[in-house]
């Protein structure tokens, strides 16, 4: 249990700030544009319709953190909403599908490694041990505390701006000189919805996260204020960099090379500062990658233990060192990311391990409708501020996160729940030990 007496340091606004950037800019983004690059303007579109959505959802968030500064996030919201069966069903998805991803986000920020030692690449089990010590690492830093972790954040989140920062500078210069001459002409009849759709599902997986500093809410200074204004100002700072810098790839370079370039932001640097610039974004994306992964290893710890209090996990997840940290919840978590990272080493599992970072995907998805909608009704039931600016805008980013269900396909849907779902032995045992536990009489 936490001391009284011990002294916390908790996360300040520039360290949530950056937990929400850091954690939305991972290592993925270094190969989006080759997958933009088929749509041309479309994608420039596709890249406003999703940053509009994600401030949408990002303002919701701002609003209900406000009024419920409490750990958890997306699950202390839909509680406040709906009840805790609901609350849970949401939550279990949303835990599941970080330890997931975060097992994709560790083997992509060790892959980038082995450009600088080959031998990662050649050495069997080299890359899956060198992976699951990263994992632990960044998890022993996540136990000694929150601030240390938001001072990694921070760090890395810094170091991660600056190469993507030097494309957009690039761009600005290139296009300037050029009066324009050297973009992908526009062309207004080449717009076409469909494509926008497209390119539009496509963004969207690079700005998941915009829930993240609301989270860890009992580790922040002043919650109430600072999380607000990270997360819309991160959100904001993480789409800016998103727009120009993928759309400078885009429009800049031939397209038939963008889309088959395994490093299009090395590829376009190299054309104004040398080819060597390949080996320094590759450095700058293994950076990337271990910055997001440790924020996301700190809110996976947080969120298991926001449950275990909240009674609808094992209580003994809800236990908090001297320090006020959740250690046990972040090593049962590490420790199914782990169990996950070596599923995509076996070469058995690798095509499952794929398919199940596509589904813990959807269930984020669906986190973000179920917190619009608890939006919505708790507005309704005069249990936060109402407005027409706020009621306008949790709409349409219900609106958005339903489109965005819609975009991640039908069978992707379908396993989505199945994952939502599969919580309900976890619940049932547990509201069961509830029962059995309480005093006859209760």
């Amino acid at each position: 249990m936490t001391d009284p007496g011990t002294k916390r340091r908790l996360l300040g606004f520039w360290m949530c700030t950056a937990l929400v950037v850091g954690n939305m800019i991972g290592s993925g983004i270094y190969l989006l544009p080759a997958l933009l690059a088929p749509f041309g303007w479309n994608a420039v579109a596709g890249w406003a319709l999703t940053i509009s959505g994600a401030l949408a959802l990002a303002y919701v968030f701002s609003q209900l953190v406000r009024a419920f500064p409490k750990a958890g996030g997306p699950y202390a919201f839909t509680r406040e909403a709906f009840g805790p069966a609901p609350a849970f069903f949401v939550a279990w998805s949303y835990w599941v599908s970080m330890w997931v991803g975060n097992a994709a986000i560790a083997t992509g920020a060790v892959s980038y490694l082995s450009v600088f030692f080959p031998a990662i690449a050649k050495t069997q089990g080299l890359h899956a041990i060198i992976t699951c010590v990263s994992i632990w690492v960044l998890t022993a830093v996540n136990c000694r505390g929150a601030f240390l972790a938001g001072g990694v954040q921070l760090v890395t989140t810094i170091l991660k701006i600056m190469p993507l920062a030097v494309v957009v500078v690039l761009a600005f210069v290139a296009v300037i000189g050029d009066g324009g001459a050297s973009l992908a002409p526009f062309e207004p009849g080449d717009i076409k919805l469909p494509a926008v759709t497209a390119a539009a599902t496509l963004t969207l997986w690079g700005l998941l996260g915009i829930e993240s500093a609301t989270v860890p809410a009992e580790q922040v200074k002043d919650p109430e204020r600072t999380i607000p204004r990270a997360t819309m100002i991160g959100v904001a700072v993480t789409g800016a960099i998103y727009f120009f810098a993928c759309s400078a790839v885009v429009l800049l370079l031939p397209a038939d090379e963008v889309a088959a370039s395994n490093a299009p932001f090395a590829d376009f640097v190299g054309v104004y500062m040398g080819a060597n610039a390949g080996l320094v974004l590759a450095l700058f994306a293994a950076i990337s990658g271990f910055g997001a992964l440790n924020g996301w290893i700190l809110l996976q710890g947080e969120l298991a233990y926001a449950m275990a209090r909240g009674g609808v996990f094992p209580a003994w997840l809800g236990a908090a060192s001297a320090r006020g940290v959740p250690v046990r919840a972040h090593v049962v978590s590490s420790l199914l990311l782990t169990i996950v990272v070596l599923m995509n080493y076996a070469k058995s599992m690798s095509e499952l391990f794929t398919f199940v970072v596509l589904v813990s995907t959807t269930a984020t998805l669906v986190m973000y409708l179920a917190v619009a909608l608890a939006a919505l009704k708790l507005q309704h039931a005069r249990r936060i501020g109402t407005s027409p600016p706020f009621l306008g805008l949790a709409v349409l980013a219900g609106l958005y996160a339903l489109w965005t269900i819609y975009g991640a396909g039908g069978q992707a849907v379908a396993w989505g729940f199945a994952l939502i779902l599969a919580g309900a032995p976890v619940y049932l045992f547990l509201a069961w030990r509830t029962r059995a536990a309480a005093p006859a009489g209760d």
